[in-house]
């Protein structure tokens, strides 16, 4: 090996270092922000290193660098376009389209390798050239669906017809068995199959779960992207793509499974398909009633005058970007003595974490962020529950079969002595059903954007007790 080689193994070395490093300081939100400025110094480290060994190794022709130029410019602006732009709560639908340009990309690198090898391909080769097409081909269409569905362009609710099931099943062992054939016998004409069975499964996968579902579905998406990229690293020999690509599929299936758990759902449920339905149990009638609107004095003395404030903050919080508002609220009613704190869903603004970034933005203190299991048990002694926009996670008929949530845990906002609703209208949830919250007697209706009416509330508490 000569002095460059190992140079470059180093170089390698050292990003994947960073790779690890950055992912272990995202485990907290205080050192969130400089585990992603590690982990892009890392990624920018290896895209050098790979650059000097095209350079070394004079191994590109001049349409082939203008080709890679151009391309790195269009993805470069168009990702920095996308991170400059794109409000937090399209951020889901943004990760969503990463996994699906990083799945096709995995998958096109191992296209082209298997067709320059042609028949001479070695079964080695073959079995992650193969795996590489199947994984990226799967998670680049669920992907593009999955944006669909959360953006609104796709039907969000279950599409689903009669043997789904078995389609899904037959579609999966097209492509794993005409996968395992072109191992021992190459051939172009099966692998363009084998693609279109994959690209097939994806949809036919993603298609049947309900919006409220589909952050899991995301997660899992994300690790498939990390495993597609980790056999691309091993098609082109190269160890930094595989570890880089070992660690996104193994976060990614380990916050699968968080997430499954917490959403009380089945993995196998969402690889089979009919995810996101509810049971298959007749449904059980919920309560009925009227809602109540409140207006910004009546809920400025409800929260003046407690002892105990949970805020529950969800998507409509992050809609109208009302973090520093809240924060402002908080912060007053603090100053009379009272005891604030948030509750935080594991899914709270469709994908995790996302809440803990908003109000992170405007200095909340971290201890004051409770999570599900943590917080439930402080609902029944709590003054007031003041919601902000979140929906499905606090709806009540969670707790009933039959629902598009059934089974789903939620917070315990119910048990409160009193609830305020900050919400623009009676809208449905991702989940397309009715919050039964809405109708307790104890539940009071503010209609309004979430920034509005926290000022006013805010602005109101002021005004009454100084």
């Amino acid at each position: 090996m000569s002095v460059f080689d190992w140079v470059i193994q180093l170089i390698y070395v050292l990003a994947a270092s960073c790779f690890v490093l950055g992912l272990h300081l995202m485990n907290n939100p205080a050192t969130a922000r400089r585990g992603n400025q590690v982990s892009t110094s890392g990624m920018a480290t290896a895209v050098a290193a790979t650059l000097a060994i095209i350079i070394h190794g004079h191994g590109i022709s001049a349409t082939g660098w203008i080709v890679m130029i151009a391309g790195a410019l269009v993805g470069g602006g168009a990702g920095m376009y996308a991170a400059r732009t794109v409000q937090m709560t399209a951020m889901p639908q943004l990760v969503s389209m990463f996994n699906a340009v990083g799945g096709g990309a995995a998958a096109l690198v191992a296209v082209h390798d298997y067709m320059n090898a042609g028949a001479s391909v070695s079964a080695t080769t073959s079995v992650t050239t193969l795996l590489d097409v199947i994984i990226g081909s799967v998670t680049f269409s669920g992907s593009i669906i999955a944006a669909g569905k959360l953006q609104g362009v796709i039907n969000s609710a279950p599409v689903t017809f009669p043997g789904a099931r078995m389609v899904n099943m037959v579609l999966a062992a097209v492509a794993v068995g005409l996968g395992a054939y072109l191992i021992a016998s190459p051939s172009t004409a099966l692998l363009v199959i084998v693609i279109v069975a994959a690209l097939a499964f994806g949809v036919s996968m993603v298609m049947p779960i309900g919006g409220a579902d589909m952050p899991v579905v995301i997660s899992l998406l994300n690790a498939f992207t990390g495993t597609a990229v980790a056999m691309a690293g091993f098609v082109i020999g190269n160890w930094a793509l595989i570890i880089a690509g070992a660690l996104v599929g193994a976060s990614g299936g380990i916050l699968t499974k968080l997430m499954a758990d917490a959403m009380n759902r089945s993995i196998r449920n969402i690889i089979v398909g009919g995810f996101g339905t509810g049971d298959s149990v007749a449904a059980i009638a919920g309560p009925t009633g009227s809602v109540r609107s409140i207006a910004a004095d009546d809920a400025a003395i409800q929260l003046a005058y407690a002892s105990k404030v949970i805020i529950v903050p969800g998507y409509g919080l992050a809609a109208a970007q009302a973090q520093h508002e809240v924060a402002a609220l908080a912060d007053l009613l603090e100053s009379r003595g009272i005891d604030v704190s948030y509750a935080i869903h594991p899914v709270a603004g469709r994908m995790p974490g996302h809440m803990n970034v908003l109000l992170a933005e405007a200095n909340v203190p971290y201890p004051q962020l409770k999570e599900m299991d943590d917080v439930n048990p402080e609902f029944a002694r709590t003054d007031v529950a003041l919601v902000i926009g979140a929906n499905d996670v606090t709806n009540p008929a969670a707790r009933r079969p039959g629902t598009a949530i059934s089974g789903m845990p939620i917070l315990d906002v119910d048990q409160a002595k009193s609830i305020i609703v900050i919400k623009r209208s009676m809208g449905h949830g991702y989940a397309g059903i009715d919050n039964e919250l809405y109708v307790d007697p104890k539940t009071s209706m503010y209609f309004a954007d979430a920034k509005k009416a926290l000022t006013e509330m805010t602005a109101a508490v002021k005004t009454l007790v100084g």
